[in-house]
């Protein structure tokens, strides 16, 4: 289902920056820290998803569960110069 605003382009420091509406980035998937392209085309432009958002360290850190993620990294005995 195709969704459609209009908004205003407003000035950003040197650049122009338009502001995406809350149910316009839910429905398009994007969030904070959301890389995008910007695409130049004839038509006008477009804004698409490249990649998965960037996670802060908070968010990182709240993901985190030390039954999963905690203990040693290497269950094995000492090998080569570690025997020494």
């Amino acid at each position: 289902m195709a969704k459609s605003v209009n908004l205003t382009i407003q000035q950003w420091g040197n650049s122009l920056a338009v502001r995406i509406p809350a149910a316009i980035a839910r429905s398009a998937h994007f969030s904070v820290g959301q890389p995008v392209e910007v695409v130049l085309e004839e038509s006008g432009v477009t804004v698409r998803a490249v990649g998965a958002p960037k996670l802060s360290l908070a968010q990182k850190l709240a993901l985190f569960d030390p039954a999963i993620h905690g203990g040693e990294v290497m269950a094995t005995a000492p090998v080569g110069v570690e025997e020494i």
